[in-house]
Order: C-alpha cells, then structure tokens, then sequence
C-alpha cells in the first residue's frame, strides 16, 4: 500500500485535534504513509549490542565557587535601555493580542 486511507488519515487528525481540509487529507495520505514506513525500517534494525552509549566522552563538571558581587546599578542600566517607566525597562510589544 503507498498511502494510508482517508479514515486512517481522519484517525491521526482526530487523536493529534487538527482540523484537516481535503486537499491536506490527500497529501498526509501518502506522507504519513512515508513516515510509517521509515519508522517501520527503524524497529527492525538489527543491533549488534544492547549496551547503551550516553556520551563518548568522560568529563567531570567544574564548579567555581559561589561568591557574592555587587549587582549593578539601576540607574547604569538606564543609561543603555532607550525607554524605561520607573523601575521598569520598556520593551517593544513582540506579540499581537
């Protein structure tokens, strides 16, 4: 079989709760196909050793010691910022509402 069928497809949209148009349910018919039949190839893959590898490399962690700083000034801060409202530095709305 080269694609999955339009209630397999439905299934897949159902569980994942994406609407799908038609146009969409035909192109995910073959490409679902495609990524179950590559999953497929992975799951019969013959291993030559069940041994797990985490890293080829053995490092320890270097911590420094905790010290204490002095933090810096608000009033330095404001002199990079370009627009502050108190205490605040103002930033530019990213996201629309």
């Amino acid at each position: 079989m080269d694609k999955l069928t339009k209630e397999e497809v439905l299934h897949v949209a159902h569980l994942a709760k994406i609407k799908v148009t038609t146009e969409e349910i035909e192109k995910y018919q073959v490409d679902l196909k495609r990524l179950l039949d590559d999953v497929e190839k992975i799951k019969n893959i013959e291993l030559e050793s069940t041994e797990l590898l985490v890293t080829p490399i053995e490092h320890e962690a270097i911590l420094r010691r905790d010290q204490a700083t002095r933090s810096i000034d608000f009033s330095e801060i404001k002199k990079n910022v370009p627009a502050t409202n108190g205490n605040f530095v103002e930033v530019p709305v990213i996201v629309n509402e």
